[in-house]
């Protein structure tokens, strides 16, 4: 029998069975449908994560105050220690204490600036003064993010390009850069090179403009104002003199990021006269955190495909069942076969036909079925979600790449021929007097 004859004759038992056939493949079509779709959103996310954190700067570590046992945590604030061993201590008010040096956190300042300094694999090191405040423009006024910045040190670290004017410079007191939202997206007007802002009732002229940078969601650029360290220590109440929320360090090289993270904490650890367990800081850099969020999304992932296999598998089973119905119904067809001449292995060959034009059937349709739910994904699903944009300008998107096509519909057709091997077996057995008898 030829290889025509037996998809002719598998084409027209499909036929024939016309409802039972669709309903047995509309399994395998919402298996495929939700592993492509699985897939493709999980692909999408992480590569949104990657590109975010690159736009943060692959080569930038933060330091922080506090110390976070989960490395590559976004906020070097979490999870602090009690760096004593035992509960913290009552320290007595004084009244002729600094407010800022009363508090029992640990504090980063000038001479933790220096130690980083000193460490193997540094290029650039900045101390960072970060905090809220209140703009006005006009008659309008907005709440965000003010980080005052050594101008030489930024001009160096900061990954983010201008779209007009120019970076902060020595001297620049009542001079500010603003990100991309602040300019464009805050105000009902926009703001330009040179216009004048309020903040926190001090006016400051804009001197540049941060372009899209799509990080705002990852501590980046779009939504910050920067200035001056000391006009941002006149602004924000809570940084002393001499003090500094964070330090970001530019180092020489992404890839030993973790070699460098460790030189910098030896330094550290000498200057501020702690140890491993008496840690009082923490080094997070965008590459510890994308590592981290990526294991969570694959995760998140194979989660996801686990539960899109369950519907593969409920439609495997769909196929075995009619499979074996289609056995049942023409067990006197396969003795008429055989007593003119066919073989077993055409008939095993002409179920399995079948079976595996079933699965290819629902793997084709899946994927078809598929690209329509990634398409309403990125279009309503993330927005609804509230998750449409990680950070300004950072749309995240599905991904569906041809690798992917090609394993759903070469995997779903593996599926119907697996389905459909024990029921091809069982006819292929039959013999042919017992065949012939059937009604």
């Amino acid at each position: 029998m030829k290889i025509s004859d037996v998809l002719r004759l598998s084409l027209n038992s499909l036929t024939h069975r016309g409802l039972r056939s669709w309903l047995t493949i509309l399994g395998i079509i919402i298996g495929v449908a939700a592993v492509v779709a699985m897939l493709s959103v999980g692909n999408g996310m992480t590569s949104s994560v990657e590109s975010s954190m690159t736009g943060l700067g692959a080569d930038i570590l933060t330091v922080s105050a506090g110390y976070s046992q989960a490395e590559g945590s976004l906020s070097g604030f979490e999870g602090r220690r009690d760096f004593s061993g035992g509960p913290m201590p009552d320290i007595p008010f004084s009244p002729f204490s600094d407010d800022s040096s009363s508090s029992d956190d640990p504090v980063l300042t000038d001479s933790d600036i220096s130690a980083i300094s000193s460490a193997d694999g540094i290029i650039a090191v900045s101390g960072i003064v970060s905090g809220r405040g209140e703009v006005k423009y006009l008659s309008e006024s907005a709440q965000v993010s003010i980080e005052g910045v050594d101008p030489d040190a930024w001009a160096e670290i900061t990954t983010s390009d201008l779209e007009a004017g120019r970076l902060l410079a020595y001297g620049d007191m009542i001079s500010v850069v603003v990100g991309y939202d602040v300019a464009h997206n805050m105000f009902d007007t926009n703001l330009s090179v040179n216009t004048q802002i309020k903040i926190e009732g001090n006016t400051f002229k804009i001197v540049g403009i941060v372009g899209e940078s799509g990080t705002g969601s990852f501590g980046g650029d779009d939504r910050t104002i920067f200035m001056s360290l000391t006009a941002a220590r006149n602004i924000i109440d809570d940084v002393g003199s001499g003090e500094y929320s964070s330090i970001e360090v530019k180092i020489s090289d992404a890839e030993y990021y973790s070699v460098i993270s460790n030189n910098i904490e030896q330094a550290l650890y000498e200057s501020r006269y702690v140890t491993e367990d008496t840690q009082d800081f923490t080094v997070t850099s965008p590459a510890s955190m994308a590592e981290t969020i990526t294991q969570t999304m694959e995760t998140l992932s194979f989660f996801f495909i686990g539960i899109a296999a369950i519907s593969l598998l409920v439609g495997a089973i769909g196929i075995a069942n009619t499979m074996f119905m289609s056995v049942m119904e023409r067990t006197r067809l396969i003795g008429i076969l055989k007593s003119l001449g066919t073989r077993n292995s055409e008939i095993l060959k002409l179920f399995l036909a079948e079976s595996g034009i079933i699965g290819f059937m629902g793997g084709l349709l899946g994927i078809f079925l598929g690209l329509i739910l990634v398409g309403l994904i990125s279009t309503m699903g993330f927005s609804l979600m509230g998750l449409g944009r990680m950070g300004a300008g950072a749309s995240i998107s599905v991904v569906v790449t041809p690798d992917l096509i090609l394993f759903a519909l070469v995997f779903s057709t593996v599926i119907g021929i697996a389905s459909g091997l024990i029921p091809a077996r069982k006819a292929a057995k039959l013999q042919v007097v017992e065949a012939m008898r059937s009604e």
